[in-house]
């Protein structure tokens, strides 16, 4: 079976129009989730999982949490973001989000362990875990707002992060 992804990507890469190729897109710099108590979440990302404040302020309607170089979690209010957002930058359109998300943090293949102690020390239950057939693991929880959180020590193919 052919990866169609690969193959049109192949395809737009040998025409001759610079417009019918995309620019590369070097990763994912914000993803979001919606909680319905920022304190709560704030503290849950900065405590358990051991994420940095981008800014020292817990604002009401948005948060940054440092995940890496270039990328933050943002941790927006439900609801916060449903009318567009003017400012003298300009203006950023309406989003949000309901339901359980689901996101994954990389992890160094030897710290299974630390993580269970972890999660154990402030009584996160496992939801899951798995011995990727590719090589690495991981293991899930619920965040306060039931949004399942993966720790995974593998990248989508099984390399070690």
């Amino acid at each position: 079976m052919t990866n169609t992804v690969s193959a049109q990507h192949q395809d737009q890469s040998s025409g001759s129009n610079l417009h019918d190729v995309a620019p590369r897109v070097r990763g994912i710099i914000e993803s979001a989730i919606y909680v319905d108590d920022m304190q709560r979440s704030v503290d849950f990302y900065r405590e358990v999982v051991g994420l940095a404040q981008a800014d020292e302020e817990i604002a009401r309607r948005l948060n940054a949490m440092v995940v890496g170089p270039f990328q933050v979690l943002l941790i927006c209010s439900r609801g916060g973001a449903v009318k567009p957002i003017e400012f003298r930058g300009g203006r950023v359109p309406p989003h949000d989000g309901s339901g359980p998300l689901h996101l994954a943090f990389g992890v160094e293949e030897d710290s299974r362990e630390i993580w269970r102690s972890r999660l154990a020390k402030y009584r996160i239950a496992i939801t899951g875990e798995v011995d990727w057939p590719t090589g690495g693991w991981s293991l899930y929880f619920d965040d306060p707002d039931g949004h399942v959180i993966e720790l995974k020590s593998s990248d989508w193919h099984g390399r070690p992060i």
